[in-house]
Order: C-alpha cells, then structure tokens, then sequence
C-alpha cells in the first residue's frame, strides 16, 4: 500500500499537517538544519493518520487535531534521533543519520529540541486529559527504550519481558495517537477506549513485523543495512523464538557472544542465517497476525462509519508491508 493510498480521504488533511510538521521546526540555522534532517527523509505518518481518522468519531476540527497531530509525529521523530545515538546507526529511512551527519552531541539536543516543540504545540489545546493521557505515553516510552538497553545481549529474556519492552517502547505511542484523536474531537469515552485497544493491537504488530523486516528485509527497502538490531545487541522476538528452537540454540547463542565481543562491527550473516533456519520468523509472523486479528475485532465494536475501511486497511498494511 502507498502512502497516499494509506491516508485515503485524509490526502488533503495530510497535506496541512506535513505543512505544519515543516513549519514547526523553527529555529537558529543549525537547529533548524538538523532537526528539518530526518523529517526530510519522509515516513509513514501512521501517528497523524491515526489522529485524524480517531477525530472522524467526534467533532472533526482539522485546526485542534493538528495540536495532536504533529507532536505525536515529533515525539516519535525525537525518539528516533536518540535512538540512532544509543545505537551508534548512521543511516535511518536510507539518509544519514543526524548523529552520523553532525555528531552525538548535535543529535541529543536535537532530539531534545523536537520533543519540546511537541510540548510547545499540544500546550496550545487546554483540554487536561490530553496532556496527561500524552505525558504518562512519555514516560513510559522512556522506560521501554531503558529497558531495551538493559536487555542488549540478554540470550536469556522471556517473550513476556519482550512483550512489555515494545509496548512502552513502541504501542503506547500509536495506541494514545487513535485516543487523542477521538478525545480532541470530543467523542464518547467509549470510542476513544475502543480507539486506544485497536491502535495497541495494531501498535504491537507494527514493532513485530519491523523487528522481522530488520532480519528478511533489503536495505533498500528499510533503509538501513539488515541485522541492525543483531549488530547492536537487541534481542527481539524472531531472536527469541530462535532461541527456543534446541536445534539451533547453542550455536545462535555463541554466534551472538561473538558479535557481542566484537561491538557489532562485524558480519551477522550467520547469525541471522540461523534464525532463518528456526521457527523463530514463521511464529513472529502468526503472533504479528493474532494481534491484527485482535485489531479487527475491536473495530467491529465501533460506530459503523465509512472511516473504518481506512483503519482496516492500515492494519492489513502493518504486516504486509516492507519498509
């Protein structure tokens, strides 16, 4: 699915919230070169189209759905500035990264800089719960990505401690995008609960399926070399499943020391040719499906609105997408 397909009838709306995302990185001329750079390189736009199609279920105001719209986009771009810092990466959507580009240093403010325009937009709405409802999604996105460093190299993690890692680290954001949208828009406490479980299960399986695309998909398609996550010690679900696969367990486990004792600086081939061998790929993708299940049913509870395609069709998207 293109991404003109993916926003359906929104194409216009999204047109004035990219505006905005651009117009809101003001600044002196470096942060404002930095922070425009990973902007520039594009992306998916899920969290936006999902303000705006959660604000369909109430009092649709283009003006105050932005407020939500485009810092929810920001806070997951600053997150992906840090993250290329903690994970030394240096290129993201196919660019340079902007630590690669400038340095450490120029990325952590930077990233620090795109979070606080996020608060400086959404602070312009004076409803309460939505700055509550986005702060507590702060923070536990906070925990999530300390949890991920903590567990760097950790063969022995559960898929229930995976489990909780992306949900803070990566479902949390998508699943208050589909609430806040409702909530802005003023609609019924129920929609906008019912919103939050569909962008969870769908947030869920958007981690799944990147975790899957880092070890089956080019570097064409995802913009950055395949085995990232490998070279850097993040242990995922397609990792852990291989795991549990006695075949190929003790040799995945000495193939990842090693790359562990060489920094990540060096081919992880072998590695990901074993997990390939498991059914560590094969049971990724049925738990990515069961929660896109999981998505559907949710969205049959909701008011019967034309809508609602665009939100079954960007569920389908999420695990057949690749990039």
């Amino acid at each position: 699915m293109k991404k003109l397909d993916m926003f359906g009838l929104l194409k216009k709306d999204m047109a004035y919230i990219e505006e905005e995302l651009f117009r809101s990185m003001s600044g002196d001329e470096l942060i404002h070169e930095t922070s425009l750079h990973l902007l520039k390189a594009g992306g998916k736009r899920l969290r936006p189209v999902f303000v705006l199609l959660g604000g369909k279920f109430g009092e649709y105001d283009l003006e105050k759905l932005m407020r939500v719209a485009v810092p929810l986009e920001l806070i997951h771009m600053a997150s992906l500035v840090h993250d290329d810092v903690i994970d030394d990466a240096d290129t993201r959507r196919g660019q340079l990264t902007v630590k690669a580009k400038w340095d450490n240093k120029i990325a952590m403010y930077t990233g620090d800089y795109i979070y606080a325009k996020a608060l400086d937009i959404v602070s312009q709405l004076p409803n309460p719960l939505i700055h509550q409802i986005l702060s507590k999604a702060m923070v536990e996105m906070s925990i999530g990505e300390m949890e991920q460093i903590r567990d760097f190299f950790n063969t022995g993690q559960s898929v229930r401690r995976y489990m909780l890692r992306i949900r803070r680290k990566t479902a949390l954001l998508i699943a208050v995008s589909c609430q806040l949208g409702a909530v802005a828009a003023e609609a019924d406490s129920k929609i906008s609960s019912l919103l939050y479980r569909y962008g969870y299960y769908v947030g869920m399986a958007f981690q799944i399926q990147d975790d899957l695309l880092d070890l089956c998909g080019t570097e064409k398609q995802i913009g950055k070399p395949p085995g990232s996550d490998i070279r850097q010690g993040n242990i995922t679900l397609p990792v852990i499943y291989a795991l549990q696969d006695l075949e190929v367990r003790q040799s995945l486990i000495d193939e990842l020391a090693h790359i562990h004792q060489l920094n990540g600086q060096c081919d992880v081939a072998k590695a990901i040719s074993l997990i390939k061998s498991s059914s560590g790929i094969s049971r990724s993708e049925q738990l990515a499906t069961r929660y896109i299940n999981k998505a559907l049913e949710v969205l049959a509870e909701l008011p019967d609105l034309k809508i609602k395609r665009n939100l079954k069709d960007i569920a389908h998207f999420v695990t057949r997408r690749s990039y």
